[in-house]
């Protein structure tokens, strides 16, 4: 196993190094960066190779795709604009696209930066679509999402769409007259000094070592392919970059707003808008953790083969990112963030304790649910509510193809209607079902989307 890493011999950092090595060995991850930064000191290591196919040592300088913590540089720069007076968070999007057309003309009128950055516009927001490398690409994906069906009323129900950011990322350029990429570089990225932080694969490939996804079927690790999401979705998951970078972006964040924002402006983004059931509450791009000892910010992202997280306590000067490059990456960043926090801040996990449920009970929650790209089945077996994953494809473009379907796994209740997974890769998740006026069972909400009951 390699390791490339800076004050290695901190206690702490060696023993969350040895917990992503015997993870990266349980779960077949090729290569992991992780950086921390703990009280005017930083902390990182890489792990491990590029890519199984042609390998390098993964270094703390090794580029990864972040993808939706992208999201947050977005919501940074419309927080930017709107402290500038060019824009007003709460006014209808169709002030600054004045042709934006959704499914649902009502939802087109009344929709506001603010839902678009909550994640409560209501439409399908899994839908993704490649339109080449132009500076038009975002343009023609806004006009291609207005056909995507509105499945929650606006802005009541949080369920996470990233749709929405394609058009909050197009707001950015109609606003500074400039292509998303070169607004994000002139507004944070030099600003920040953010180096190794890129958006175009033609400025990464050859003069940078970069990661490759994986998956792993049939006992075998795999490099995913396309490498690259498509220039449209550079605003919702494009960002690449590293450990450090992503660091100095929490350090600025947790900061003064360095000259580039007021600290009051990136102080708001971290204020509560809405509910997400027991994950805690939504800010502005920011999950908010759900108990205030002490308050958590953070944002994960999921690419094609690459799962990252990032996140920051001001409270404590503490910020850490995993980055990895493996679907099952996931668990391991859970893994090692948990073990990070009870080392660094002395939160320890409190997962809620499962509570029994009847099968006359759990019948009311059986069915298929469905929300773009998402597609579960939920039934019983052994008395235990059992989720089926149905692969349905459509990412990087709507013609991907399906990826392997998890196994089923074991859904337990901890309260009325909420739920917490017992086996990977939904382990210690939580969910939640929401009920219509009449008390049925209407969506289930988990991995952060709220699945529509279809039968």
């Amino acid at each position: 196993m390699n390791l490339s890493t800076t004050h290695i011999k901190d206690a702490k950092f060696k023993k969350l190094s040895q917990k992503i090595v015997s993870e990266m060995k349980r779960l077949s991850i090729p290569g992991v960066a992780v950086g921390v930064w703990h009280k005017g000191r930083e902390y990182t290591a890489g792990f491990g190779v590029t890519s199984v196919e042609h390998p390098l040592p993964v270094t703390s300088d090794t580029l990864f795709q972040v993808g939706s913590i992208s999201k947050t540089f977005t919501g940074t720069m419309l927080m930017q604009l709107a402290e500038q007076g060019k824009l007003d968070l709460d006014a209808p999007v169709r002030k600054i696209l004045k042709d934006l057309k959704l499914k649902d003309e009502s939802v087109a009128k009344r929709v506001t930066t603010r839902h678009l950055l909550t994640h409560t516009g209501g439409w399908v927001g899994d839908y993704f679509n490649d339109f080449g490398d132009g500076d038009d690409a975002l343009n023609k994906m806004v006009k291609d999402i207005e056909k995507l069906p509105q499945v929650q009323p606006l802005g009541k129900i949080w369920s996470y769409n990233n749709v929405g950011f394609n058009i909050a990322s197009r707001m950015i350029e109609v606003i500074t007259g400039k292509t998303y990429e070169r607004a994000a570089q002139e507004m944070l990225l030099d600003p920040l000094g953010l180096k190794m932080s890129f958006f175009f694969p033609s400025d990464i490939l050859i003069t940078h070592r970069f990661v490759s996804g994986h998956y792993n079927k049939n006992k075998k690790t795999h490099v995913s392919r396309p490498w690259a999401i498509g220039r449209a979705g550079n605003g919702v998951g494009g960002v690449v970059s590293t450990v450090k970078d992503l660091l100095a972006y929490a350090r600025f964040h947790m900061g003064n707003g360095s000259r580039i924002v007021k600290r009051k402006t990136l102080e708001a983004m971290r204020v509560p808008q809405i509910s997400m059931g027991g994950r805690g509450n939504m800010g502005i791009t920011w999950f908010i953790s759900p108990t205030n000892n002490p308050t958590r910010y953070s944002h994960g992202g999921a690419t094609n083969g690459q799962q990252a997280i990032f996140l920051f306590i001001p409270e404590n000067d503490f910020a850490i990112s995993i980055l990895t490059n493996s679907d099952d990456g996931g668990i391991l960043n859970t893994n090692v963030l948990t073990l990070a926090l009870e080392m660094y801040c002395g939160i320890k996990s409190a997962l809620p304790q499962s509570i029994k449920i009847s099968v006359n009970e759990l019948k009311e929650f059986t069915g298929s649910y469905r929300i773009g790209t998402e597609a579960f089945d939920l039934k019983i077996k052994n008395g235990s509510l059992m989720y089926h994953h149905i692969p349905l494809g459509g990412f990087p473009t709507p013609d991907s193809p399906p990826g392997p379907a998890a196994p089923p796994m074991r859904l337990a209740f901890y309260e009325k209607d909420k739920t917490i997974g017992l086996d990977e890769p939904l382990k210690n998740v939580l969910g939640d079902f929401i009920r219509d006026e009449k008390g049925r069972v209407e969506f289930f909400r988990i991995g952060g989307r709220a699945h529509k009951k279809i039968k």
